[in-house]
């Protein structure tokens, strides 16, 4: 199922759900009937199990409910029915709203140790000395207590002050109710958790219940055999990070098309924001997993072979100096496209949304970024555009897409900025200095952080640059690397639309390519 609208039905589902909890805690003049507060309670995992542990009856089964649940739909309980994880949702989003940065999560790696040694450590001293810790860490009553200690208060407040304000009209129909506080150390514990969620949940998204909440550990654990769960389709897969960016879990891992389940809590919003389709919510099945075709495999080990023959070359060749042309290039570079930066998916959508506000222009730690003139039209003057002349787009940088105010430049993670092309290089034989002056150089292919630009045989002992586009992001090192003068020999020509690169062989590059070259 890869619709939309399951976030919105989850949205709205989880919505009815807290105002029910949040009208039972409301209810100071009892007028909802215990029936239909038991009937609300009777989903919620940790209660439910104790009330059934105590009275061993059917009417307290409903975490054996929430586990059959949580084994055929993945932990939908977390997002659907827990109560505190539905505030964490709200904070999280009221966070993204302050402050952009607090919406990009990006994967992270599981606590695991930390996850599972709290979910031990609370079973045994809930076997051995009773439930205090269990019921402290329980979400379910981390919720009931913020309700008492905090929102019930409010309410009572806001009560009295309309029972004032009725009273001066000869209206009695609300009656003044007295406040009672508790003493100050019963404040303790609900300040503590008000602090520790409140802040996680507004700047990491659902890390408590990923790595602290027992609940949400164990039914983590249940969901690795949900039969339902969220899946990759790798062949519309683009890896343009979106996913990841969104999901408030961290669990999507969008390089190697994996989600982590146990940490999933089916909120949907990777499935929403996904320009791909690439996502879906559906049954398991043996060919879930895409297999890479022989013709993806001979490829890659031809590109494998091509790089390796490459740098091996361009080793001897490293060990001449790179040399300064003598005459000047003749062939001018035939540019079609304008290079826009990386986050903008499109020239079209990213014209329409800039305003030329120059902030990303004047962030970019490497000025490569410039005003444009005439490469947009008319319509995009003072718009950002590459201009690899002058410099290049650092290949661990993404400050551009995070400083954006108009999300003109989407937020990527740096993995999928690594894999964005924005452009792919061209190359120009008969301005190269190998050709032209038969002089050994490879300055391009030594600039080059994924190796896209490698060497091979030439003539005698030289070498040439070959471009392997797939594995090219246009990042432009290969360009501003070039010597050779108007025209560089190699130059990267934009994407109209941004696209996937695929990941080279060696995603992590210690390539440290020097502002200014020494020729």
């Amino acid at each position: 199922m890869i619709s939309p609208y399951l976030r919105k039905f989850r949205i709205g589902f989880s919505a009815v759900v807290l105002i029910c909890f949040v009208l039972v805690v409301a209810d100071f003049k009892s007028l909802i009937p215990e029936k239909y507060i038991n009937y609300l309670q009777y989903l919620q995992f940790i209660p439910s199990a104790l009330k059934y542990y105590d009275l061993k009856s059917i009417a307290a089964t409903g975490f054996l409910v929430v586990l059959l649940l949580t084994l055929i739909t993945g932990r939908t309980y977390c997002s659907f029915l827990c109560p505190l994880g539905i505030v964490q949702d709200l904070s999280s989003r009221i966070g993204g709203k302050l402050r952009k940065k607090f919406r990009r999560y990006g994967f992270k790696k599981p606590h695991t140790v930390v996850r599972y040694s709290i979910l031990v450590l609370t079973l045994g001293i809930t076997i051995i000395w009773g439930i205090y810790l269990l019921t402290l860490l329980d979400p379910y009553s981390i919720f009931t207590r913020f309700m008492t200690y905090f929102a019930r208060p409010v309410i009572l407040l806001v009560n009295n002050l309309f029972s004032t304000i009725l009273g001066k009209f000869d209206i009695y129909s609300l009656n003044h109710i007295q406040i009672k506080g508790f003493d100050l150390v019963a404040y303790l514990i609900p300040v503590t958790f008000l602090l520790l969620i409140g802040l996680l949940s507004l700047a990491k998204g659902r890390l408590y219940c990923n790595l602290i909440c027992p609940v949400g550990t164990f039914l983590g654990l249940l969901s690795k055999v949900s039969v339902i769960r969220v899946r990759f389709s790798e062949s519309k897969c683009t890896r343009c990070g979106r996913c990841s960016v969104d999901c408030k879990s961290s669990c999507i891992d969008f390089l190697n098309y994996d989600i982590d389940i146990s940490r999933c809590v089916d909120c949907f919003n990777c499935i929403s924001i996904c320009p791909d389709k690439a996502l879906s919510y559906s049954l398991i099945s043996s060919g879930s997993k895409e297999q890479v075709t022989d013709e993806r495999r001979r490829k890659f080990i031809a590109a494998s072979i091509l790089m390796l023959f490459g740098i091996t070359r361009l080793a001897k060749a490293q060990e001449k100096p790179v040399p300064v042309p003598k005459k000047e290039s003749t062939v001018k570079e035939n540019r079609t496209t304008p290079v826009c930066p990386p986050g903008a998916g499109s020239i079209e959508d990213f014209t329409k949304r800039c305003t030329a506000c120059s902030l990303c222009i004047s962030a970019c730690p490497n000025r490569v970024l410039q005003p444009a003139i005439s490469q947009y039209g008319l319509a995009g003057l003072m718009q950002p555009v590459m201009d690899y002349h002058k410099s290049f787009c650092t290949y661990n940088c993404t400050v551009c897409t995070e400083i954006c105010p108009t999300n003109a430049l989407k937020p990527l993670v740096l993995e999928a900025k690594k894999l964005t092309q924005i452009g792919k290089s061209n190359f120009i034989k008969d301005n190269c200095i190998v050709k032209t002056e038969k002089t050994a150089c490879g300055a391009c292919s030594e600039a080059c952080p994924t190796k896209a630009v490698y060497m091979v045989p030439y003539e005698g002992n030289l070498l040439i640059p070959e471009i392997n586009n797939e594995i090219c992001i246009g990042c432009g090192h290969c360009e501003f690397a070039c010597p050779v003068k108007p025209f560089k020999a190699i130059f990267v020509d934009g994407n109209t639309v941004h696209m996937a690169a695929k990941k080279p062989e060696n995603q992590k590059s210690d390539i440290k390519t020097p502002v200014e070259f020494p020729f």
